[in-house]
């Protein structure tokens, strides 16, 4: 078994490693750009409505995680409107404010910063690296919301994965109104929205990628991830179910694949709940990195080699939660994601309808000597 925080490297050719490369021996991991570490598998925060918001990123970041996406955003409604990009993006406190208040006037701005500093976001925090995805349907909106969120992201991501067909709340959105795995069935318009933000977001290191899900007809898929590959997309992230599929067994044999038909960097999402599972997953896919969400919602603490949530890690959440002023329902959620294998059904009933931050910091101290 492994230990917490170890991660083996099976690269035993020095040329894998950046450190030993030249200008001419770049791999398909440099195509992240400045996202990329030394690591073999980049392990990846997903994108989730609710929960993938800054104070679990920060948590995440504490224990391997690699790369954070923010929750989905609808592009439309962040160009649009002040009080959307106020509610929906969260990162350091000043850059936040500075976001809500220079909105209109952000590409001037952005032009601006970047002609007097390197080419880089401008980062007063550890939130770093940080994608935003975004929900699109039109090519200049999404370029347009990409313009505005450059100074403060490594990149942005365009979901054509989100396979809700019907109106729910936050999420029914999706298909029935053209946004998300729609997009897979339209593969000019997914390239006409990489195209155009590669155009306008000057910064040449801000990157594009898309996240999937497959087809049916695997070929269609293979066709949709080299159209997105010729259009200038960073990388790929598949989702390896078809729109149809919600608890069906993940098809890693048809990430495998499409990590064989082209040359950026390919990410495997579905169905990884420990260090051991990514292992395996890489093992099958020999994808570039894995993308995890509810495994990182039971284990926030999962990329780091524990097999469960430890009291570390909760204690960290309560003070980073509250460090930041977590309304108590996502501060509660969390928890009880975190702690459902370590707790008991009976301690899940008491637990579980704790109405208040003060019970629930209570409960813990009493229980499980946490501060």
């Amino acid at each position: 078994m492994m230990e917490p925080h170890d991660f083996v490297d099976d690269r035993e050719n020095l040329a894998f490693h950046p450190e030993h490369q030249g200008e001419g021996d770049k791999t398909d991991l440099d195509r992240f750009g400045p996202i990329i570490y030394t690591r073999l598998i980049v392990k990846i925060c997903a994108p989730m409505v609710r929960y993938s918001k800054l104070a679990f990123r920060t948590l995440v970041r504490k224990y391997n995680c690699d790369l954070c996406y923010t929750p989905m955003i609808i592009a439309a409604d962040f160009v649009r409107s002040v009080k959307a990009r106020h509610s929906e993006f969260t990162t350091h406190q000043a850059l936040s404010k500075l976001l809500t208040e220079l909105g209109p006037h952000m590409v001037a701005f952005r032009q601006l910063y970047i002609s007097q500093h390197s080419p880089k976001p401008m980062f007063l925090s550890c939130d770093h690296p940080l994608i935003v995805q975004f929900a699109a349907k039109e090519a200049q909106v999404l370029a347009d919301a990409a313009c505005i969120i450059s100074p403060f992201a490594d990149g942005i991501d365009i979901n054509c994965g989100c396979p809700q067909r019907h109106w729910k709340p936050l999420r029914g959105w999706a298909m029935a109104e053209g946004y998300g795995a729609c997009l897979i069935n339209r593969p000019e318009a997914m390239q006409e929205m990489v195209k155009q933000v590669r155009n306008q977001v000057e910064n040449p290191m801000f990157s594009v990628s898309v996240k999937i899900r497959i087809h049916n007809d695997l070929q269609r898929t293979v066709d949709l991830c080299q159209k997105a590959e010729a259009a200038g997309v960073s990388w790929i992230t598949v989702h390896g179910r078809n729109v149809d599929e919600r608890h069906q067994p993940v098809h890693y044999d048809a990430i495998k694949i499409i990590k064989q038909s082209v040359s950026v960097p390919v990410v495997a999402n579905g169905d990884m709940k420990s260090l051991k599972d990514v292992e395996n997953v890489h093992q099958i896919t020999r994808t570039d990195g894995v993308m995890v969400a509810r495994g990182l919602l039971a284990n926030p603490a999962m990329f780091a080699g524990y097999e469960e949530t430890p009291l570390k890690c909760i204690q960290d959440w309560i003070n980073i939660a509250l460090e930041h002023g977590t309304p108590f329902t996502c501060f509660h959620h969390h928890l009880m994601y975190m702690m459902e294998r370590i707790t008991s059904k009976q301690e899940k009933k008491i637990f579980n309808v704790l109405s208040s931050t003060s019970a629930v910091v209570d409960y813990l101290r009493e229980n499980y000597g946490l501060q």
